[in-house]
């Protein structure tokens, strides 16, 4: 799946790398807990003690990495936005629509429909309403994500102009997040399939059910 990430602090391998210091800094392994703090114990549980103690270092090496709280949590959102831009880069190699599909294919990555990942997105929509800065953070992944998208969606369908290209990508996206939103609630193989499908129509289709065929 050429440059995807792995969703941070989801998989088995997680728990090795914590006391693997040739694997991972000891400012990942902070962020990697304050992730893990997220996703279990919503941003209440989210402290430097908590997260410290979730990271297995002293509480000082989390201070010094990081002044407050405010801090650590925005770290963990740029992260996250790093991770999710990754979802949208182009395969090396490959023409620009199997590039595209293979995007579209990422988001039904076991690792992303597992219910401690599905939970922490949860947790980072909610902070859009907790604080400006991250409001700010998660509105900047978005308008990234989506730029990362639109390019796709542009090389692999020349043939459509960039007001078409832009309202298919906002189009893609909403399926994209009502996956992961009710996949926590309905793990349902089967629907995440067809979700990914509508979204493989919505870019490449021009049917009566296609976006270029609705009214603008």
């Amino acid at each position: 799946m050429g440059a995807r990430r792995r969703p941070v602090g989801t998989g088995p391998a997680d728990a090795a790398l914590m006391h693997d210091d040739t694997s991972t800094d000891k400012r990942e392994r902070i962020l990697e807990a304050v992730l893990a703090v997220l996703a279990r114990d919503g941003i209440s549980g989210v402290t430097m003690r908590a997260v410290a103690r979730e990271a297995e270092v002293a509480l000082g090496l989390a201070t010094y990495y990081f002044e407050d709280k405010d801090g650590l949590v925005a770290a963990a959102l740029e992260r996250i936005a790093d991770s999710d831009a990754a979802l949208v880069e182009p395969t090396p190699g490959a023409e620009p629509g199997e590039a595209l599909r293979v995007a579209l294919h990422r988001i039904a990555d076991p690792d992303f429909l597992s219910v401690p990942y599905l939970a922490l997105r949860l947790q980072l929509w909610s902070l859009a309403g907790v604080d400006e800065r991250y409001a700010a953070i998660n509105q900047a992944a978005q308008r990234r994500y989506l730029t990362g998208l639109v390019a796709l969606l542009a090389a692999a369908r020349p043939d459509l102009d960039p007001g078409e290209v832009e309202r298919r990508a906002n189009d893609i996206l909403i399926v994209q997040n009502g996956v992961w939103l009710t996949s926590v609630l309905v793990p349902d193989p089967d629907t995440v399939a067809r979700s990914v499908a509508r979204t493989e129509a919505i870019a490449f289709d021009d049917g009566p059910d296609s976006a270029a065929a609705r009214p603008a």
